[in-house]
């Protein structure tokens, strides 16, 4: 197999999304000790703008800027949370996926100055995050709490917070990770308190299809259950077509066994209306897996949830 001996990783620019670059990085580097890697930093639309994702047409803000340097052959090789690619359609046309790292954490971390659980914060007490998954959950398990907008990387949260623009945060437990500071944490939410968005946790490597010689280098650091995971859960939310204000969860769970299953979940923004599905695949591929379960919730009415759903 030939290696290349430089491969350029385009990457947006904030501290998280750096930090999971580094990750690429070494790992490569312990596979293949000869290459040099370089990155390229981008500041995508998704980071400029503070209001709501909507109005830039959804996740793909934080994704079109790293796609459009990927394919100018810029770089060659993009890093990604799974959580921000759009799964309601296709790749851009001349890439693909290379691997899906191993998964990191992929639950949600309340933090709270002054070390409260979830369960003992105060009627009233104001929650920074801006999105529709956790409003919906939190309305529907602590409609006593208030949710707060607030967006932004994971740094300037952590400052508005300190600054009293919110009295507790909802992040990501692996962002906290990746950032070095999981001590923050004062309470780690389990998967049935908080069901985590799709693709939690995951890192894809993107690169451009006819890159033959990236993808060589790269598929390796790749990890099977990763990949059926993400598959399963991208699957699923593609056969809904939800969008960027469809409070939509769910998370594909590989058991040590092989057997690989899916729990998936859409609400009202007002968490009045909790639709459930938890299917096994048994003889089902990822993918079958994830259409079925979508197919369960469509039933149950998820479409008529959807579309109406302002966007």
């Amino acid at each position: 197999m030939s290696v290349p001996d430089l491969i350029r990783i385009v990457s947006r620019s904030s501290p998280m999304a750096l930090a999971q670059v580094e990750r690429v990085r070494s790992e490569l580097a312990a596979l293949h000790p000869g290459i040099r890697t370089e990155v390229v930093p981008v500041t995508t639309s998704g980071d400029r703008w503070m209001g709501d994702l909507a109005a830039l047409g959804g996740k793909g803000a934080f994704t079109k800027e790293v796609d459009a340097t990927l394919l100018a052959g810029e770089a060659d090789l993009a890093v990604h949370c799974v959580k921000d690619i759009p799964a309601d359609r296709p790749l851009p046309a001349g890439t693909t996926f290379a691997a899906f790292l191993a998964r990191d954490d992929i639950r949600d971390a309340l933090i709270h100055p002054g070390g409260l659980t979830l369960d003992e914060l105060p009627a009233g007490t104001r929650i920074g995050t801006s999105s529709v998954r956790r409003v919906a959950q939190l309305a529907a398990s602590h409609p006593e709490l208030e949710c707060v907008p607030m967006r932004g990387n994971a740094g300037r949260r952590l400052e508005k917070l300190a600054a009293g623009d919110a009295d507790a945060l909802l992040l990501a437990q692996s962002g906290l990770d990746r950032i070095g500071r999981p001590e923050l944490a004062s309470e780690i939410l389990s998967v049935e308190t908080m069901c985590p968005p799709i693709g939690a946790g995951i890192l894809a490597l993107q690169c451009r299809a006819d890159d033959t010689a990236t993808i060589d280098a790269v598929s390796d650091l790749g990890d099977t259950n990763a990949w059926r995971e993400a598959t399963a859960e991208r699957m699923f939310l593609h056969v809904l077509q939800g969008h960027c204000n469809s409070p939509i969860a769910g998370y594909a769970r590989s058991e040590r066994g092989g057997d690989l299953s899916l729990r998936a979940c859409v609400f009202t923004p007002d968490g009045k209306t909790v639709l459930n599905a938890h299917e096994w695949a048994g003889p089902l591929d990822p993918a079958t897996l994830g259409t079925s379960v979508a197919v369960a919730l469509l039933r149950q009415g998820a479409r008529d949830l959807i579309d109406g759903i302002a966007y």
